[in-house]
């Protein structure tokens, strides 16, 4: 480590072990993150709830198949509006201003939930969840993003997506100790806890300096580097930043195909189509069936999928700054790719009844291969990358524009499944497998690598290409 020996210009001491002595400040940061993930959490047990609740809610309100399929799968089209309405919003509102409102869609979602006693309310409120989610699922990263020092950046966004596999699993779990109405009354706890949380931590100085916010730019940034830390240089540099940009015209939809910003829109709009498209929420809501239709035991199944997730999840966010972004993709896709070929492989033996013994072993494997690939990297680096590559001008029409595509591909892939699945079982995984195979050419030739870079670094990278 060199020590910087010369005094700054207003003479104070030099700053010996910068990032010793930073590493020691990010409590506020530790903290603000914590806060965030709340949001995250709250979108996990949202997705995570329609599956075990769905025989009580059935039952006790005298539901048909369509109209509970209804009520799943409403969640999504709420999420495609919030995220169409969650760059605006925290753009106009601030991120925390965003976040806040999120969690007052999600309350009133959830205690409608809990009160209803017929079709509509209970759709109203799933509808209301869902759009709160899709705010959260673009607010969160971008805000984290935002407060994160360059060192943590990939740590502290990957927690994003730790928190909704948590949000699922434990879902998945309580789920089967409590009642449908109860479980929607703890779908209250993270949402009470991040409005209360909000009013603790700094709003993103990023964003306080591009609304010309001076003052509580400065205090903002100091919360979170902590006060004896020298922000001047991060300061300055933010502040440049988003003087150049003020001088660009505001970003309408049609300016994000300009040539300039081209290039960030095709990476973040590409990884979220393959993110869907390689068949994750198809596989992740009917894991049980598939495991029961390879002739496996579902629940077992299902539960050694939950925490594969959650323990592989762990695992990139932890390598997330020190392996990269990229590498983490492809062995993460090639993971997926595998999964399919083998679940593929599985369903051929089954239909054309070769080695039938072998099949159900196959058929796990390469589900259970699909979501380790799928949690080491494809689950959270494409939204650690959207909250990085977009500069602040264009970044809330195209993070919204990202969040929707992910949402519509993910209702699109959920939708679709079952129809696949009757065409044909395994030209379903192959099909999959072949999306995966077309994703490791397009993150090799176009993603870019992230780690270790501030977010101004990596938007001038980007469009000097």
């Amino acid at each position: 480590m060199v020590t910087k020996e010369i005094k700054g210009q207003d003479g104070r001491a030099p700053l010996i072990d910068q990032d010793g002595r930073r590493k020691e400040n990010n409590y506020m940061v530790y903290l603000s993150t914590f806060v965030a993930v709340c949001g995250s959490f709250s979108f996990g047990t949202g997705v995570g709830y329609s599956s075990p609740s769905e025989a009580g809610i059935k039952k006790d309100l005298d539901l048909t198949i369509a109209q509970y399929s209804l009520f799943g799968s409403i969640l999504t089209f709420g999420a495609m509006i919030g995220a169409v309405a969650s760059g605006p919003m925290a753009d106009f509102f601030g991120r925390k201003g965003a976040m806040r409102i999120s969690s007052i869609f999600c309350i009133g979602g959830w205690l409608a939930i809990y009160l209803a006693q017929g079709p509509v309310p209970l759709d109203t409120g799933r509808l209301a969840t869902g759009y709160g989610m899709g705010v959260f699922s673009y607010v969160v990263p971008v805000f984290i993003a935002e407060i994160a020092p360059k060192q943590l950046r990939g740590l502290l966004t990957a927690a994003n997506q730790l928190l909704i596999i948590a949000g699922v699993s434990v879902s998945f779990v309580i789920g089967t100790l409590l009642h449908w109405r109860t479980m929607a009354l703890a779908g209250l706890i993270p949402c009470v806890v991040l409005l209360v949380g909000l009013s603790l931590i700094p709003e993103s100085p990023r964003w306080l300096a591009k609304i010309g916010k001076q003052a509580e730019f400065d205090i903002a940034l100091r919360k979170l580097r902590g006060t004896d830390v020298d922000v001047s240089e991060e300061a300055a540099e933010i502040k440049d930043y988003i003087e150049t940009l003020d001088k660009l015209p505001k970003a309408r939809l049609f300016d994000l195909f300009q040539t300039r910003y081209l290039k960030s829109v095709i990476i973040g709009v590409g990884l979220m189509i393959f993110q869907q498209f390689g068949g994750i929420n198809g596989i992740c809501f009917y894991a049980s069936s598939i495991f029961a239709s390879a002739g496996f035991a579902a629940d077992i199944g299902t539960i050694t999928y939950a925490v594969l997730q959650v323990v592989v999840t762990t695992l990139n966010a932890l390598f997330i700054d020190k392996a990269g972004r990229k590498p983490l993709l492809l062995v993460s896709v090639t993971g997926m790719a595998l999964g399919c070929l083998l679940a593929a492989a599985s369903f051929y033996m089954k239909t054309y009844q070769i080695a039938l013994a072998a099949a159900p072993a196959l058929a796990v494997t390469g589900i259970l291969l699909y979501i380790a690939g799928f949690s080491l990297g494809m689950g959270a680096v494409p939204w650690v990358i959207m909250s990085e590559i977009f500069p602040i001008n264009i970044k809330g029409t195209a993070g919204g524009l990202v969040t929707l595509v992910n949402w519509a591909g993910a209702w699109a892939v959920s939708y679709t499944f079952n129809f696949l699945l009757t065409w044909s079982s395994y030209g379903t995984f192959l099909l999959y497998a072949a999306v995966n195979v077309a994703c490791i050419v397009f993150v090799i030739n176009l993603v870019p690598e992230t780690k270790g870079k501030t977010l101004e670094e990596i938007q001038a990278a980007i469009n000097h290409h």
